[in-house]
């Protein structure tokens, strides 16, 4: 650690996660980066290599499960305390424009003069007119007190510049994984039959319904496929969230439960799931619902808006087909195979004359300098030069 490193602070509110902050393990020295958690933290974070400083919030103090959630919503979620964390820290790293936790970091720098970054995935310009009142309060507080918008694409960039950001508040920052782990676990591993991947959680704009729909069309010969291919096709669905038992229902109805496979595994164990498979689908789909997720921002719209798999998959050269929905196209370039948002039909047929259509396990070559760039160390150096960039 150098003499003086910057103070940095990571505020994620209660959803960090270990693949969304490995780049931030090897930030250099000139910077003491310290990950904000709480008591009711969503995912495991066991094994990210960050220095925690816990802080109590208001959902601490409100009952666990879905009516705590609201609640917390209603009263607007918040620090309780953490003066002395917050004012010793030189720069405050948040995440997207309508959270509560970057809103509250927004009213503490009044009082103690920090910088602000904040982190912005979203790629659609929603300004306050398909906003909900909190999610349009909090996003007033951001947006007057950021010091740097750092967009995970160059399609989030465009969405802020409409959200009234200057060009010159704004730097592209692509997040980061770990390539080499990814392309290395692809080598030697048995492959008996066809696997379609299809990760992400279960929720319906994921689309894992389509892909169930591709299959059962596939399976049962309305789109042609060899019959010892079509018989020996299997899916694996990997991920949680509230779709799950309506999936599995599904899969039954559908007449194709034998050959789906639920999974729900460790970050760690994800590059093995990929070496397992002989293509990843994601056929993520535009949403517009208006419904309250319970513990998240009541998101009335809602895209694809980068898709961490894809960047895991070029790296383990697994083929990949991918709806066009956000920031996918701008993620994987030309080298995916695309579909229309909810067309499983062309789904089904993109994948017999593709990866079926070769041996189980089959690979292919992305374009090296695009996998490089969603590399965990371009990732940190990017994330680096942004914070020289606030704290100059």
């Amino acid at each position: 650690m150098s003499e003086n490193p910057k103070r940095v602070l990571l505020v994620r509110g209660h959803h960090p996660t270990v693949w969304g902050l490995r780049a931030y393990e090897r930030l250099p020295e000139r910077f003491d980066v310290r990950l904000v958690t709480t008591d009711r933290l969503r995912f495991d974070i066991t094994g990210l290599d960050l220095t925690t400083v816990k802080l109590p919030t208001l959902r601490d103090r409100l009952p666990r499960g879905v009516l705590g959630d609201y609640a917390s919503l209603a009263l607007r979620d918040r620090f309780r305390g953490g003066d002395d964390v917050f004012g010793s820290t030189d720069l405050v790293h948040a995440e997207e424009l309508s959270l509560w936790f970057s809103a509250d970091v927004a009213r503490l720098k009044r009082r103690h003069g920090f910088r602000l970054a904040v982190t912005v995935w979203e790629t659609i310009p929603l300004l306050e007119a398909y906003r909900s009142p909190h999610a349009r309060a909090w996003r007033r507080e951001t947006l007057a007190e950021a010091d740097l918008f750092i967009a995970s694409t160059d399609r989030a960039r465009h969405g802020l510049l409409l959200e009234g950001v200057p060009d010159d508040h704004i730097v592209v920052s692509y997040p980061g994984v770990d390539v080499h782990r990814f392309a290395a676990a692809t080598a030697g591993a048995p492959h008996d039959g066809h696997v379609i991947l299809s990760p992400g959680r279960l929720e319906w704009e994921k689309g894992h319904q389509d892909v169930l729909r591709a299959v059962a069309l596939l399976r049962k010969g309305h789109v042609p496929l060899p019959a010892d291919v079509a018989r020996g096709l299997r899916v694996r669905l990997v991920g949680s969230g509230p779709e799950a038992d309506r999936l599995r229902r599904y899969a039954s109805e559908l007449g194709i439960a034998d050959a789906v496979e639920f999974r729900s595994v460790p970050y760690e164990e994800m590059p093995g799931l990929y070496a397992e498979a002989s293509c990843m689908v994601l056929a993520s789909l535009p949403r517009s619902g208006c419904a309250l997720h319970p513990g998240d921002i009541p998101r009335c719209f809602w895209e694809e808006q980068f898709g961490l798999v894809l960047a895991e998959a070029m790296a383990a050269g697994l083929p990949l087909l991918v709806s066009a929905s956000g920031a996918i196209p701008e993620v994987t370039g030309p080298e995916a195979t695309f579909f229309t948002p909810g067309d499983w039909i062309g789904l089904a047929q993109a994948l017999a004359s593709g990866p079926l259509s070769e041996s189980p396990g089959a690979r292919r070559t992305y374009d090296a300098a695009r996998v490089d760039r969603y590399s965990i160390e371009r990732s940190t150096e990017r994330i680096a030069a942004a914070y020289d960039r606030v704290l100059t």
